[in-house]
């Protein structure tokens, strides 16, 4: 008989919420799930630009979990909304350890997901002594072939219709090279424009995130507010390549060595390639790595919710000390 899957915990409320101060003229929100002294742990959440929602605080058990969550700078509830000064994986690396500080733990679980991933293994490769446990889901290394297969040449080949949308904001002679086109007109003066395009940008990710559509997910990708950071945000970090070298990433993950973790991916994972967390996986040795069958990218799939629950329950009762 196979085992049933696991789903999300039941809604909660944050029992603290606030606002941190980071410098730069950012202040970025921040709220605790769980309950106050139980495990930490830290959520960091896809985009760039896509800041949190209540289904992600239901991954974790709140009895036995202290949940950090944050809108990373620009997005959700932190301000100002969209910009892109002083707005590099380097600064939410430091965001992160100022928010660590403000909560008085010495280590935490480390939990990222998608662009999240990105984060959390920069934020863990940085400050490996701080991480009880990594979990990553949708593995993305953001190297230029990891960029050039969503943006430009790849995905475009698995959904043509929806690509045909992708580029019709864009001249035919400027598509050769789509992210930089996006960029010229997302950092651009005409505000008519530069919404437009954000849609465009927007549904394009929530349009091939799932196996089999979803509607609702391609349509909370459509709203104005949040498509205009989760598009210049993402753009610009993209553009930048993260500020990473190419290839740092998975160069760097022989510093995890020692921290216990899980890799979760989806077989059909359009926008961020299975072989990326294959290779991390190689690397990382001390991660239990799972390739879910019948699965994209998002959250939402229920195979990925299950093994990410299983990997949150797994670790619930460890002690933060290895």
């Amino acid at each position: 008989m196979t085992e049933a899957l696991r789903t999300l915990y039941p809604e909660i409320e944050p029992y603290e919420t606030g606002h941190l101060d980071v410098g730069d003229g950012h202040v970025i929100y921040w709220e605790r799930v769980g309950t106050r002294g139980a495990k930490p742990a830290v959520f960091l959440h896809g985009g760039p630009g896509g800041g949190c929602n209540p289904n992600q605080r239901r991954l974790f058990n709140p009895d036995l979990y202290d949940v950090l969550l944050f809108d990373q700078r620009g997005c959700g509830r932190s301000t100002p909304h969209a910009s892109l000064e002083a707005n590099t994986t380097w600064h939410l690396v430091a965001d992160i350890e100022r928010l660590r500080e403000m909560v008085r733990v010495e280590k935490w679980q480390v939990f990222g997901g998608s662009w999240g991933s990105t984060l959390a293994l920069a934020y863990a490769e940085t400050h490996p002594e701080r991480v009880s446990e990594l979990l990553v889901r949708g593995v993305y290394t953001l190297t230029r072939p990891e960029l050039d297969w969503y943006y430009q040449f790849g995905v475009s080949e698995m959904f043509p219709d929806k690509w045909e949308a992708f580029l019709a904001p864009i001249p035919p002679e400027e598509r050769h090279e789509m992210m930089a086109a996006y960029h010229r007109r997302l950092t651009g003066d005409d505000k008519a424009e530069q919404i437009r395009c954000a849609k465009a940008w927007s549904v394009w990710e929530g349009s091939t995130i799932t196996l089999l559509p979803d509607p609702q997910l391609a349509t909370s990708h459509d709203d104005d507010h949040f498509a205009l950071a989760f598009s210049r945000i993402e753009n610009h970090f993209f553009m930048n390549a993260g500020w990473l070298e190419d290839g740092q990433l998975l160069r760097d993950a022989t510093k995890l060595k020692g921290i216990p973790g899980v890799i979760v991916h989806g077989r059909y994972d359009m926008p961020c390639p299975l072989k990326y967390a294959w290779q991390l996986s190689k690397v990382w040795t001390d991660a239990d790595f799972h390739i879910v069958e019948g699965a994209g990218h998002a959250v939402s799939e229920p195979g990925i919710t299950d093994q990410l629950i299983r990997a949150t329950d797994k670790f619930a009762g460890r002690s933060n000390i290895r």
